[in-house]
């Protein structure tokens, strides 16, 4: 196994590619985001008891409903963006048929298979220094940006999310490399 800086792992056969993407690994973040996590939780289990014990005013029921339903829309994105860092992963596998790309947490998670020859246009997707997107996809809460990218049927497909430039670059180089030469091989 070779590694890309310090979050992408690689096998390459003569057969297959397989690389690894793993999640920015920042023990604070871990700590701040499941605190943060358990904070939320334990409010809207609070406000779900409150609501079903003591009986309220019919306009009280309502704001708690409302408020209940953007409880449980925060919930799943900061719950999600967490599973995504404690345990997710980007799998990605190129074979002589095709390029395998799965998002994963644990081991769920669908990989989509694209085949080779209708892969066009490989590239970096480039973000502004200093813009608004680049500062919201590198906060913590999200699970980040995707740097690399490609035209599959009328679709663009992204991956590798929050890789520094440099190691961008490098996955690039060593994914259209082995695209390149499965579709070679294959004529």
């Amino acid at each position: 196994m070779k590694w890309i800086g310090e979050r992408i792992s690689f096998v390459d056969d003569q057969n297959k590619l397989t690389v690894v993407i793993h999640p920015e690994s920042k023990g604070w973040i871990k700590s701040v985001m499941g605190a943060w996590f358990a904070m939320w939780i334990t409010i809207g289990v609070s406000l779900t008891v409150y609501y079903f014990t003591t009986p309220v005013e019919e306009d009280l029921k309502i704001a708690l409903i409302v408020f209940m339903v953007f409880w449980t829309y925060y919930a799943i994105r900061v719950g999600r963006s967490l599973f995504w860092i404690l345990w997710g992963k980007e799998l990605i596998k190129i074979d002589e048929a095709g390029f395998t790309y799965k998002k994963s947490i644990r081991t769920y998670g669908k990989a989509n298979r694209y085949l080779l020859e209708n892969i066009s246009k490989m590239r970096k997707h480039e973000v502004k220094e200093g813009s608004f997107q680049a500062t919201w996809e590198s906060s913590p809460w999200v699970k980040g940006g995707e740097r690399l990218e490609f035209d599959y049927l009328g679709k663009t497909i992204r991956f590798g999310r929050k890789i520094s430039e440099k190691d961008g670059v490098l996955l690039f180089k060593l994914l259209t490399k082995r695209i390149d030469q499965n579709v070679r091989r294959k004529k």
